[in-house]
């Protein structure tokens, strides 16, 4: 598959779950309160921390065959496992995205921006999703494969934190519907297993 497609689909899975710094985007959004700044910040940590796997976990590993295919063998399972959750929860459902839209005192721009960060950085699942996964699958490709790699994901980040941002009022109504989260998780198990595929298919040859 071509680098920015990898890019851009791995990261757009990855990046589509409910959790605590969408819920914050998409209450920003419905509020309308420093929603430019509350995505450019979301983005910009993307950015940095897909660039660091990028161009430091995949540099690391181009030098040795035998450890980018262990990393990808690591990448490949936990994809598996990853759409094997999508499936379970597009089975079962009971997702919802419930976000508190009681009309808050004003808040800065700089705690605005603090909470922003903190609810980014303090979560160690974006380590492994961006410096460790991400990377890890650009590892293959070649220099200015990353460098197409890299634009697909920070598309993906960009196309997500704004739509839910600005798109808020839009959106909420569709996140509150299980039937939405059933559907999106039966979407992203199919992107993963096809992108696990991808991977253990560049392992295997180089372990066995």
């Amino acid at each position: 598959m071509h680098p920015f497609l990898t890019g851009l689909m791995i990261t757009g899975g990855l990046i589509v779950a409910i959790g605590a710094q969408n819920a914050f985007v998409l209450k920003q959004g419905l509020l309308k309160q420093h929603v430019a700044l509350v995505v450019f910040l979301c983005w910009l940590c993307d950015v940095v921390l897909i660039a660091l796997g990028v161009f430091g976990t995949a540099a690391l590993l181009s030098g040795s065959p035998t450890a980018s295919a262990l990393l990808a063998l690591a990448g490949g399972l936990f994809l598996l496992a990853y759409g094997a959750m999508n499936v379970k929860r597009a089975w079962q459902g009971g997702g919802h995205l419930a976000v508190n839209t009681g009309k808050p005192a004003a808040v800065s721009a700089l705690k605005t921006a603090t909470a922003t960060l903190a609810l980014t950085l303090l979560n160690p699942h974006v380590y492994i999703d961006t410096v460790v996964l991400i990377g890890g699958a650009a590892s293959p490709f070649g220099q200015t494969g990353k460098m197409l790699f890299l634009l697909g994901s920070v598309t993906a980040s960009a196309l997500w934190f704004v739509s839910i941002g600005f798109g808020a009022r839009l959106l909420l109504p569709l996140f509150r519907r299980e039937r939405v989260w059933q559907i999106l998780d039966s979407l992203i198990a199919a992107m993963m297993f096809y992108l696990a595929w991808g991977l253990l298919q560049q392992a295997l040859p180089l372990l066995f």
